[in-house]
């Protein structure tokens, strides 16, 4: 009779252990995961994440305002005074004359103004400047008053606006409003008074020289005779009052400078 071999029998607790073994080996199992997995993972986590969060806007950037070459800015006061056109025809100025939005809204209630004076000056000056933008060989252009995100869009008076664009343009500025010069040479910005240079640019007849002049009408004194030169200077004639409407020769006696300008007066040679 065969002999029946006996299985090894477990010690006692050592099924226990075996179990306990197996446990954590299906639970390593379970929690272990390749790189390629956690990498997926990661991935789908960020995705959602970035789903979820407000769309991200980058700032504007602020573009820079284009530099006007040699910029001449145009007041509304030389616009409507006008000699600057004549001027501007004989060459003497040279770069690029620029005109507010502002200075042309300025010029559009002068010119439907119910005073017919005003009405008809503020016309003229817009007729002025469409003639001198279809000029040949002269530059013009209108600049906006407001530049995005700019501290000029800030200033509301057109005075100020005008000193702040010419700034920052390193240009001039060309008047004939005398509290806006000053104004403009205390803020640092150059600014060419029309009356000013017309000023400079009249006749320097001195003491002693000898003119031909027509008197106009009588003076202040019953004696006088008053007659003006050719850029409005004017001439008083000593015991000129009886050659009222005659062209006559006089002699400079002596000059006088007040704040309307300058009074010769003189006497018939």
């Amino acid at each position: 009779m065969a002999e029946k071999v006996k299985k090894p029998q477990p010690k006692a607790g050592q099924p226990m252990a075996e179990k306990v073994r197996k446990s954590k080996r299906e639970e390593a199992h379970i929690g272990t995961f390749s790189p390629k997995m956690v990498g997926l993972l990661a991935d789908e986590v960020a995705k959602t994440i970035v789903r979820r969060l407000p769309p991200f806007r980058r700032p504007k950037k602020r573009k820079k305002a284009k530099k006007i070459e040699n910029a001449l800015f145009l007041d509304t006061s030389a616009i409507i005074d006008g000699r600057i056109f004549d001027i501007v025809n004989l060459g003497l100025f040279t770069g690029t004359f620029v005109a507010l939005e502002s200075i042309l809204l300025e010029l559009k209630h002068i010119a439907d103004s119910q005073d017919t004076v005003k009405r008809e000056r503020g016309r003229k000056g817009l007729e002025l400047l469409e003639k001198l933008k279809k000029t040949r060989g002269v530059k013009f252009m209108v600049l906006s008053d407001s530049e995005n995100g700019s501290e000029s869009d800030d200033i509301k008076e057109v005075d100020e606006k005008l000193i702040y664009k010419t700034k920052n343009h390193k240009g001039k500025i060309i008047t004939c409003d005398y509290n806006l010069e000053k104004k403009s040479n205390i803020g640092g910005v150059t600014a060419i008074n029309i009356n000013t240079l017309a000023t400079l640019l009249k006749i320097r007849a001195v003491p002693g020289e000898a003119l031909h002049i027509k008197v106009l009408h009588k003076g202040k004194e019953s004696t006088q005779g008053v007659g003006y030169l050719d850029d409005g200077t004017m001439i008083v004639v000593e015991s000129g009052f009886g050659e009222v409407g005659k062209e006559i020769d006089v002699l400079v006696s002596r000059v006088i400078q007040t704040t309307a300008g300058r009074i010769l007066f003189a006497k018939k040679i």
